[in-house]
């Protein structure tokens, strides 16, 4: 049994450890966005890139015309780092220019103060929403509502007033991915990272949720290809979804193999109950023989050998299903996670463990059932 229990439970363990990081992956992505996308310009041909190929403004308020409400929200993709300064505390800070309608596809959870709203953005002026963390890390409190700090953006150093200061809650996966990088993070307005030539590179755009983004990507670059004059394959058109595809198909795979490599120790368990039966039929020759000549038929000693053989497996299945899910509740609870076990994956476990036990049950049962009795009450 001990075969069996250490091959189902690691089999059980992997899968659903691969499970469990599947669901996080994509619980991470549904975070970002499924329909999130980023769009730009790039000659495949190694052409210098043209004045046209950058974006405007107008372009962008031509887009939301153009596909009306296929687009629930787009920007000009504008961030930059910069170090904020207060007193003698220095945090560098990763700001990232968002539109006042950024709420309505990515939850910024505010805690103190407001948002950027729509008079921050049409007057390109320098507020600022700031991450908890950073906040704390600047003004030694997260609650620095009213509060200023000096930075430079762009070549043009000035004050910047904080609106409102937000937390980022995180699970384990986007903190492990997170990694310890002393960047904090910040909201302004859009227009204030594209000012002064509003020149933009790239677009970021979220599609209406339940979008085809493949047809939608399609229709996308075809309309930019004919308004800028290139080629379909110069437009990148780069969608959340298709990675959020590529990296569970990656996964997926990864689990499949490891469990199936795991799942080879359950072929040494089967052997080794073999084995044990083997050796429970020599050891019960004349047991067999007395059956035999008391009118025990061959089916009855082929039944009751193959069945002590699926019962060992079966129990050693159960308890391998008990130590591979507890080893994942204890790892979850450990690091604070949600494990994923799936019910299906424990009854396929047990029930292929109860299948090597008659698979491999069936010689030493045949060995058994083909017994001459004569012989076998002589055996001892």
């Amino acid at each position: 049994m001990l075969g069996i229990i250490i091959g189902i439970g690691s089999v059980i363990a992997i899968v659903s450890i691969g499970d469990t990081m599947r669901f996080m992956v994509s619980d991470l992505y549904k975070n970002v966005g499924v329909t999130l996308a980023y769009v730009y310009v790039w000659p495949k041909d190694g052409e210098d890139m043209r004045e046209s190929d950058y974006f405007s403004l107008d372009e962008i308020d031509r887009l939301k015309e153009v596909f009306g409400d296929e687009i629930t929200y787009i920007d000009s993709n504008a961030r930059t780092s910069a170090e904020a300064v207060f007193g003698r505390n220095k945090v560098k800070y990763q700001f990232e220019g968002i539109l006042s309608n950024y709420h309505q596809v990515q939850k910024i959870n505010i805690i103190y103060g407001r948002n950027i709203n729509e008079a921050d953005v049409r007057g390109r002026k320098n507020n600022v929403v700031l991450e908890a963390k950073g906040a704390k890390d600047l003004f030694g409190t997260e609650n620095c509502v009213g509060k200023s700090f000096r930075t430079t953006i762009y070549g043009n150093t000035d004050d910047y007033n904080v609106v409102g200061v937000y937390r980022a809650d995180q699970n384990p996966f986007e903190a492990m991915m997170a990694g310890t990088s002393d960047t904090r993070a910040g909201y302004v307005p859009d227009s204030l990272l594209t000012w002064p030539n509003d020149n933009i590179y790239s677009l970021r755009l979220y599609a209406r949720e339940g979008t085809d983004m493949n047809a939608f990507s399609d229709s996308f670059t075809s309309y930019l290809a004919k308004t800028k004059m290139r080629n379909k394959e110069d437009v990148t058109f780069y969608s959340v979804s298709s990675e959020m595809g590529s990296a569970d198909s990656i996964m997926g795979g990864l689990s499949a193999a490891v469990g199936g490599i795991a799942a080879i120790s359950l072929l040494v368990g089967g052997i080794g109950i073999m084995n044990i039966m083997l050796v429970s039929v020599t050891e019960r020759t004349r047991e067999i023989g007395i059956r035999k000549a008391l009118g025990a038929k061959t089916r009855d000693v082929l039944i009751q050998f193959l069945t002590e053989s699926a019962i060992l497996s079966a129990l050693g299945g159960i308890l391998g299903v008990v130590a591979g899910g507890g080893l994942v509740l204890a790892g979850g609870a450990l690091f604070g996670m949600k494990v994923v076990i799936k019910p299906e994956v424990i009854f396929v476990a047990v029930g292929f463990s109860a299948l090597v036990g008659l698979f491999f049950g069936i010689y030493p049962a045949s060995k058994a059932a083909k017994a001459d009795p004569i012989d076998a009450l002589r055996y001892e």
